[in-house]
């Protein structure tokens, strides 16, 4: 087992240069690049000074020359390609288009917002919807297991993005519980954000901020988890191994603990690698509604305005985690189910 998770870790750099090569390829001949874009605003610039130039170009071919230059687009795009890749391996993804700041430190400032997000978004979900489908499945048919399903689809079918403007309209705008939005309070914008969570007034503002997107991150991996653990639980308690250890005299309690729910899990490891890709990524929407400068957002910004040095830094990061978390779910189910054996 040991040489295939080997071999796994291996296949990541392959995969990886495979994924930025077709991204890379693909944003050089996306119409809307940065040069267009600058010749576009030149052709504004001019046309609001009313300024007018007949056929003649705003720009000569001289400038849009240098302006290939300064964004990298005046070599074929596999030279600019192997070109990234020599800065990548010196730890350098460049400079951003839009802010002319290194990727990295616009990267560093945005992911711990959304790592905050992501890891509380998953903590809270397993630590709830684990308990809640193994006492749904136990409690089939009840009043519990009614009660909760119906909470359970009716946050499922409404879209976070939906809940947090009525959240922002009652909680935020009418009662003034909770703020509209930001990551933290305007006294303490001036911390970075790990520096946040060293200062405990700042960590509390964080917090206090955090209540309304962070029920909207969970609205919608709760229906998910719970009933796949339910339904997996379900199948294992109705299985014969299940009656034969209740026959043998093994407590009710003790065979659901010891053998049902250990291989109700494996599902839930399976796609627990998965999530960790949530950690960074986030939900875009949320964070646009809620004004938080998290990376998913930064993501979408990039893609937008064509600032592909932040694009390809997303995608590298964004690949790598999901890569690795697919060897984790694997590494998990491996230690939850002994039968399973990797070759």
């Amino acid at each position: 087992m040991r040489s295939y998770f080997i071999r796994r870790f291996l296949l990541i750099p392959p995969t990886l240069l495979g994924i930025t090569l077709i991204v890379f390829a693909i944003t050089r001949f996306v119409p809307g690049g940065p040069v267009e874009q600058a010749f576009m605003q030149m052709q504004q610039v001019n046309a609001d000074s009313g300024r007018s130039f007949g056929n003649e170009q705003a720009m000569s071919d001289e400038q849009i020359q240098q302006l290939k230059e300064m964004y990298g687009f005046d070599k074929p795009w596999y030279i600019a390609y192997v070109h990234w890749l020599g800065d990548l391996a010196q730890g350098d993804l460049g400079n951003s288009y839009r802010w002319n700041e290194p990727v990295w430190n616009l990267m560093g400032e945005a992911l711990p917002i959304s790592l905050f997000y992501g890891l509380w978004t998953v903590v809270i979900t397993y630590l709830v919807c684990i308990p809640l489908g193994v006492l749904k499945a136990i409690k089939h048919r009840t009043w519990v297991d009614n009660i909760s399903s119906i909470l359970i689809f009716a946050g499922y079918a409404i879209p976070g993005y939906v809940l947090g403007a009525l959240l922002i309209l009652f909680f935020a705008v009418q009662r003034d519980w909770f703020p509209m939005g930001n990551f933290v309070g305007f006294e303490h914008q001036y911390l970075m954000p790990w520096g946040v969570f060293t200062n405990a007034q700042a960590f509390l503002s964080v917090l206090h901020h955090a209540v309304l997107p962070l029920i909207c991150y969970l609205i919608g991996s709760f229906a998910v988890t719970t009933l796949l653990m339910k339904n997996h639980l379900m199948d294992n308690l109705a299985a014969d191994y299940m009656r034969t250890a209740v026959a043998k005299g093994v407590p009710f309690r003790k065979a659901v603990v010891s053998h049902a729910l250990r291989n109700s899990l494996i599902p839930i490891a399976t796609t627990f690698g998965q999530n960790i890709i949530l950690f960074v990524t986030g939900s875009f929407l949320i964070e646009f509604l809620f004004d938080i400068n998290g990376f998913g957002l930064l993501g979408l910004e990039a893609i937008f305005q064509r600032d592909y040095p932040i694009v390809m830094g997303v995608v590298l990061l964004s690949s790598f985690l999901l890569l690795l978390g697919n060897i984790i779910s694997d590494i998990l189910v491996a230690l939850i189910d002994p039968r399973i054996r990797f070759q």
